[in-house]
């Protein structure tokens, strides 16, 4: 950042991280190079089972057979991180059931509905987020 101040203001394009992009619709949509600032400063987090961390770098959502921990008194809809059980941030989404209600379903439920992962670089999606 501090290199780009000694850069004239017509002749500056953009500085510093893409965090997402606003949609024709006015909202505005997260790209998965906000993860690392989300996992800072996640409230809510979803930890996957070994089996279930490739469904989910796919971008398939995260059923609750693939599901090892959730954060206590998680609510539905609530934006959650996505981890691997080595605590490396996979990706990100929105938790489809509250913790509570987790523990009664079955097992091909889904637990997060995905959003994000650090997989879409690998599909080739870049093209798309910049």
């Amino acid at each position: 950042m501090k290199s780009a101040t000694s850069i004239n203001k017509d002749n500056l394009l953009h500085c510093g991280t893409c965090l997402g992009k606003f949609t024709k619709s006015g909202k505005f949509r997260l790209h998965i190079t906000a993860l690392d600032y989300l996992a800072q400063y996640s409230k809510y987090k979803v930890w996957l089972k070994p089996s279930a961390e490739m469904s989910f770098l796919y971008g398939n959502n995260v059923m609750k057979s693939g599901l090892a921990r959730i954060t206590e008194s998680t609510p539905q809809y609530a934006g959650v991180v996505v981890y691997n059980l080595a605590d490396i941030p996979l990706g990100f989404g929105v938790a489809g059931q509250t913790t509570e209600a987790c523990k009664e379903l079955d097992p091909t439920a889904n637990v997060v509905l995905h959003q994000a992962d650090v997989g879409e670089f690998l599909r080739g999606l870049e093209e798309d987020m910049f």
